[in-house]
């Protein structure tokens, strides 16, 4: 009996002792460790990729966010910012009272199939909305022009990127709206226009919020 005592004694004895040691190795050491070589080899993006302008964080480089203007009384959803280049729509997102900036707290596709009603007519008012927000005097946007990603949602809904063709289609409409030469506007597009990873991977895309504050930088020249 004393023995048996003994032995369950010494056992949870000793699992309390490994207890204590995988403790601080795998939940004190190892996220130190980790969390420091990390932060001295990869500071950037260990920090979550973070934007800054002015002086001050604005966004991530992973992240999409939207250009919108304030609700006005009676909307249930806010006007596109048209002095702004605009990133693709996110209809999968959720949305929270807490993160203001995004307004948004779950990622996510909209999960719709391609004959799904649903799915063609967002697609069908998104692409009549570019064609209508993009026409300027002297240049009405061709509807068989506007690329996918401007009336598509990415699979996440967090698309930081649109591809430059969506991007230079808006450029008209942003030169307007800021008194820009088209030209100017078309070059800073150009500039950043990321190539695909490695010249193979992926497709070609532009960062809109790093875009924007470019644009914003050349407005206020």
């Amino acid at each position: 009996m004393n023995n048996s005592a003994g032995n369950t004694t010494r056992l949870l004895g000793a699992a309390l002792r490994a207890l204590l040691v995988l403790t601080l190795v795998c939940g004190v050491l190892y996220p130190l460790a980790v969390t420091g070589a990390a932060q001295a080899l990869l500071p950037g993006k260990a920090n979550g990729s973070e934007i800054t302008a002015d002086g001050k964080v604005v966004g991530s480089s992973l992240i999409g966010q939207r250009y919108d203007l304030p609700l006005k009384d009676g909307q249930e959803t806010p006007a596109p910012d048209l002095d702004w280049f605009q990133p693709r729509p996110s209809n999968g997102l959720g949305t929270n009272s807490v993160n203001t900036q995004y307004e948004l707290i779950l990622s996510g596709a909209t999960n719709r199939s391609g004959d799904n009603e649903e799915l063609i007519d967002w697609v069908t008012a998104a692409k009549a909305a570019v064609v209508k927000d993009n026409s300027v005097p002297g240049h009405t946007i061709d509807p068989d022009d506007v690329p996918a990603d401007a009336v598509t949602s990415s699979g996440s809904g967090l698309d930081p990127h649109i591809s430059p063709a969506y991007a230079q289609l808006q450029t008209r409409r942003v030169a307007q709206n800021n008194h820009l030469d088209i030209n100017q506007v078309q070059k800073l597009v150009k500039e950043h226009t990321d190539g695909r990873v490695l010249g193979f991977m992926g497709e070609p895309r532009v960062n809109v919020l790093q875009l924007n504050i470019a644009l914003k930088k050349l407005v206020e020249q």
